[in-house]
């Protein structure tokens, strides 16, 4: 079956001297190709700042015109976020379809929701978006945009009244629709973490760069110590391949447990509307008793990435949740794997050996609440050996005449719920 032909597109950018430009053309290249388009040809200008009206220069826009004629190309997508005036008059010179950085990521967004709750927070963001730009040519696709939800609006046109009030009005009441159905989905999720926090289990968060493999490591884990009838998530090697929380438990072989999540990767200049409409799927981090940030350590701009996860993670509320960096790919370099030094693993997800020192430090992390005892037990209480063995890393077993003798690791609440048996050195 033949792949879809790409769309054909020009990227611009505007080069004020910031350190990361080259960079941030290039993950917009990426962002491009993953929204099923293809660059064939880049523009570029060095200006201190964007014009107001047309972004470029006029003579870089009347350029950037005849580029569009000469590669018979209709979308020109920008590495910014444009103003309405801005969209408008660059489509107006170039008679192409411009999209900006941050239409682009929510068509993204958009092609890549599966769930519903990843729709509705996409919907939100894309409406959201919309509002402040009625004035351009995007206003004009209004109703197939939003779907039939903004119907009856158009028929009732008050006297007097602009098309442009009549689609601020239908999409302020799609708004409201939306965050409602958000609301509902939210509180279910709120009580399945309230249920999570009763059953006492430290939670871990991988957080990270989009396509650094989050979900390969998290597949990695729950192939190890996941419960058999548990699902692996998405992998695929593109941005954004999932955007929703996966929420795991995880069985050490010693009975330790913890729930671990996989999140929604991040990007520079991830839009504010998506961040905020995100923030209830990202709550998983905000909650969680340890951060790992999964870093692509093969990628030559992994410190804008960092610096990018550490912003948006900032943007979002977390701020005091203790991290631990783990640099993955390092199959894909020449690092010796794996390694740690302090908080900082060096590893590769397809490696058992860096599984395994990931597993250690989780542990060292998330599981102070343990400690060693002595039991006697007596043969009449045998359910609470049982338990024991089912919840706690026995580490010796032994017989006396009055009952089961156990040296065990447990957690203190255990410790404090079976106290009764404990030997008193």
């Amino acid at each position: 079956m033949e792949e879809t032909p790409r769309t054909p597109v020009i990227t611009i950018g505007l080069n004020a001297g910031q350190a990361t430009f080259d960079y941030a053309m290039a993950e917009l290249k990426n962002l491009v190709e993953a929204n099923h388009m293809t660059v064939v040809e880049e523009v570029q200008q060095a200006l201190s700042r964007p014009q107001p009206g047309t972004y470029f220069g006029t003579g870089k826009v009347e350029e950037l015109a005849t580029i569009v004629a000469d590669d018979g190309v209709d979308t020109v997508v920008v590495n910014d976020e444009l103003t309405p005036s801005q969209i408008r008059n660059l489509e107006k010179v170039t008679k192409a379809r411009i999209i900006d950085r941050t239409g682009l990521i929510l068509e993204i967004f958009a092609n890549r929701a599966q769930s519903r709750e990843a729709k509705l927070q996409v919907q939100l963001a894309k409406l959201q978006y919309q509002l402040p730009r009625l004035h351009t040519s995007a206003s004009q696709r209004l109703d197939q945009q939003t779907g039939s939800g903004g119907g009856g609006g158009f028929t009732n046109r008050g006297s007097g009244e602009s098309q442009t009030e009549i689609s601020r009005r239908t999409l302020q009441r799609a708004i409201t629709h939306v965050n409602h159905e958000l609301k509902e989905i939210n509180q279910a999720a709120a009580t399945q973490r309230q249920q999570r926090e009763r059953n006492q289990l430290p939670s871990v968060a991988l957080v990270g760069y989009t396509n650094a493999g989050k979900s390969t490591l998290m597949n990695a884990l729950v192939r190890e110590f996941g419960k058999s009838d548990e699902k692996q998530v998405f992998v695929k090697n593109m941005l954004f391949a999932t955007l929703n929380t996966s929420v795991r438990q995880l069985t050490f072989p010693d009975q330790k447990k913890l729930l671990l999540s996989d999140t929604v990767g991040f990007v520079s200049q991830l839009p504010t509307q998506l961040v905020k409409a995100f923030r209830s799927t990202l709550a998983e981090a905000a909650n969680a008793d340890l951060l790992v940030q999964v870093v692509d350590y093969a990628d030559p701009n992994k410190e804008a990435m960092m610096a990018t996860t550490e912003q948006t993670l900032h943007d979002i509320g977390v701020t005091d949740v203790p991290m631990v960096t783990v640099f993955n790919k390092a199959d894909l370099t020449e690092a010796t794997y794996p390694s740690r030094a302090g908080d900082q693993l060096i590893l590769s997800a397809q490696d058992p050996a860096s599984i395994a020192l990931l597993v250690q430090t989780l542990k060292e992390k998330v599981f102070h609440n343990y400690v060693t005892a002595d039991f006697l037990i007596p043969f009449a209480d045998g359910d609470v050996v049982a338990y024991l063995n089912d919840h706690a890393n026995v580490l010796s077993t032994g017989y006396e005449a009055t009952g089961t003798t156990l040296k065990v690791e447990l957690q203190d609440t255990d410790f404090n719920r079976f106290k009764q048996y404990v030997v008193t050195p």
